[in-house]
């Protein structure tokens, strides 16, 4: 496993998968834990299931999974 010395040096994105989290706004909350969510290019459905996020928050998104409310 190549680990850097300088955390500064760590990549930005996940470490299983290589992806990012992407700022995306809640739209409307929907039952179960999901909601649907504006990402600039279209509307997704994500889970919430994770945070306390509400309509208008803007939360960071990996995998369809709200990790962060980013701003209220």
């Amino acid at each position: 496993m190549n680990v850097p010395d300088d955390p500064a040096d760590a990549c930005e994105s996940c470490v299983t998968c290589g992806d990012v989290a992407v700022p995306v706004r809640i739209a409307r909350l929907l039952p179960d834990g999901l909601a649907l969510a504006d990402t600039g290019d279209g509307i997704e459905e994500i889970s919430v299931a994770l945070v306390a996020a509400r309509p208008g928050d803007t939360v960071l998104v990996h995998a369809k999974e709200a990790i962060a409310v980013v701003t209220r």
